[in-house]
């Protein structure tokens, strides 16, 4: 077998391990990890969000590297969000409305992405708008499904 034809094959082990990689030993590490990564993509988004705003000067290179994580970034807590993982700042609706939970959730992975492309087109209108999409789902979805 060529070194390519391993790799994917590697790859794709990997991909339908993925549900393995959704269960947790405990509830807490749950919580801990999908609180983790929204702590990463807060952290980025708000790099992101004071250049859009002016608070930070804008940097082409910066702001892509910072898109880059947001996007990536975006498609991982989700698996944290399983039965049995309630608590933390997750209210109960997330387990009783997880068709609009899941629809919030894939709305944000649209939404970072289009903020990539922005990010890569080097245009602060571009960035600008992005992140102000990026912004209002990540309110949609802690305004329904966060405890303050």
């Amino acid at each position: 077998m060529n070194r390519f034809a391993s790799l994917t094959l590697a790859a794709a082990g990997a991909v339908l391990c993925l549900p393995a990689l959704a269960q947790f030993a405990k509830t807490e590490d749950a919580i801990k990890y999908r609180q983790s990564a929204m702590f990463i993509q807060n952290y980025h988004m708000s790099r992101l969000g004071a250049m859009a705003s002016g608070r930070a000067p804008y940097d082409a290179a910066s702001a892509t590297a910072n898109a880059e994580v947001v996007a990536e970034i975006s498609k991982l807590p989700w698996i944290g969000f399983g039965q049995g993982t309630e608590g933390g700042k997750a209210k109960p609706e997330i387990w009783k409305e997880q068709a609009k939970f899941k629809e919030l959730n894939e709305k944000l992975v649209v939404e970072t992405g289009k903020l990539l492309v922005a990010s890569k087109a080097g245009n602060l209108d571009a960035l600008k708008t992005a992140v102000s999409a990026v912004g209002e789902t990540c309110k949609s979805c802690h305004d329904t499904f966060r405890s303050k």
